[in-house]
């Protein structure tokens, strides 16, 4: 199988390395890639939100199965493009991405499917804000309602920032906002492969997204993930796939978008039970990162068998018994305008039998250097018969890498360790 993946991230560099390890993939190709990537896979350039030029590339390549990595390509349309050739994609349509791509939708398609979540209001005046802000009260949960790469919620006890942020989206191009209750509990995210009918859950894991140790600081893209979950009720993932991802997709279906791809549920596990926090397209970094980790069965057809419709009758998961942690390496100032262009080193010193490191925002200079180009710059990742032991592995590797000006969190995974 020739596969080619698009993205560029630590998500797609996770992809790569699994597909790399898959004995069935004969070839593989990533665009545009980076740094990291460039070890696994052969580097394409390409425009990945120009369905035209992807599509021309993946045939140009042969390859037999394109994977799209990020949210934007998908809602453009890139997975339509690509089918259109005739060539297998695993991802969905840009409609049915709409349920990461407008907030708004995901609550239309939640609502009709009696998919548990928060009570919300889709605003788009001043005075359709002020009457939600005042409905809830704090603290207050102001979400844009078109992609933000991570960023674009705000929760708050201060009634002017939530104000703020909410005439900012409704003054972007989708000209709404959506504000709604706050959630309690631990939150959890749930990846599933599914082809339209049939979905296959993964293994729940739990990223950190706040900027700073004990989630302070502003919200960002994910400083850090673990899995699995040993807090967690065994029956989560089977609730989830009965309540949650099985009706997602049946409402899809009936609604004649089907969605075909990664089913991401951002949940909270409240007082009241689970609720759905928010809905991607596409797989989540980091904890992409945790997950594939522990994954045994061969990534290359579980995706294949999503893509050509195929997943009821694939072979069960196989997963190790081991945890896996991740530690996101942020660069200068993220999540604010991050300094870009700072050497890397120490990464081959970081590498072990439990631990390697995942490439995001980085580059190669014309000496060969690798270079920071972003603001989440690595994934340190690692393994472990416990979340202890992983732990102890991914900070000792992260120890090795030298990056001017770079943060990260140390409490990754700390209290379920400690629990």
């Amino acid at each position: 199988m020739k596969v080619l993946v698009i993205g560029g991230g630590a998500r797609e560099h996770a992809l790569c390395r699994s597909l790399s390890l898959d004995p069935d993939v004969t070839s593989l190709h990533c665009a545009p890639g980076n740094a990291g990537i460039a070890d696994v896979a052969e580097l394409h350039p390409v425009d990945i939100l120009d369905g035209a030029a992807v599509a021309g590339l993946a045939e140009s390549l042969g390859a037999d199965l394109v994977i799209v990595g990020p949210e934007a390509p998908l809602v453009a349309g890139v997975a339509d493009a690509v089918r259109a050739r005739g060539i297998d994609c695993f991802g969905p349509s840009g409609e049915a991405a709409q349920l990461e791509g407008s907030k708004a939708f995901a609550k239309d398609v939640m609502a009709a499917a009696g998919v548990p979540t928060a009570r919300s209001y889709v605003c788009a005046t001043a005075d359709e804000i002020d009457h939600a802000l005042d409905a809830f009260g704090a603290p207050y949960v102001v979400k844009d309602d078109g992609l933000a790469a991570g960023k674009g919620v705000v929760v708050t006890d201060d009634p002017a920032a939530a104000r703020d942020h909410a005439l900012a989206c409704v003054a972007a191009p989708s000209g709404r906002v959506v504000i709604e209750e706050y959630l309690d509990g631990p939150e959890v995210s749930l990846f599933a492969v599914t082809d339209g009918e049939t979905v296959v859950p993964l293994q729940p894991a739990q990223d950190f997204k706040r900027a700073l140790d004990g989630d302070e600081g502003p919200n960002t893209g994910g400083m850090g993930a673990y899995s699995p979950l040993p807090w967690a009720d065994p029956k989560l993932v089977d609730e989830v796939e009965r309540t949650v991802l099985q009706p997602t997709v049946d409402e899809l279906r009936r609604r004649g978008t089907p969605f075909s791809g990664l089913l991401y549920a951002g949940l909270a596990i409240t007082s009241r039970g689970v609720r759905v926090i928010e809905f991607n397209a596409r797989f989540g970094d980091p904890e992409t990162q945790v997950v594939l980790a522990r994954l045994r069965s061969p990534l290359a057809g579980l995706l294949r068998a999503a893509a050509t419709g195929q997943l009821a009758t694939h072979p069960a998961l196989r997963w190790s018994d081991d945890a896996a942690v991740t530690v996101v390496v942020a660069s200068h100032n993220y999540p604010g305008t991050p300094r870009t262009g700072d050497p890397i080193t120490g990464l081959a010193d970081a590498t072990s039998d439990t631990a390697y490191v995942l490439h995001a925002g980085t580059r190669l200079d014309e000496s060969g250097r690798v270079l920071s180009a972003g603001g989440r710059v690595l994934s340190v990742t690692a393994t472990g018969p416990d979340l202890t032991a992983a732990r102890t592995s991914a900070y000792a590797a992260l120890a090795a890498i030298r990056l001017d000006g770079s943060h990260h969190r140390t409490d990754i995974a700390a209290t379920a360790a400690a629990n």
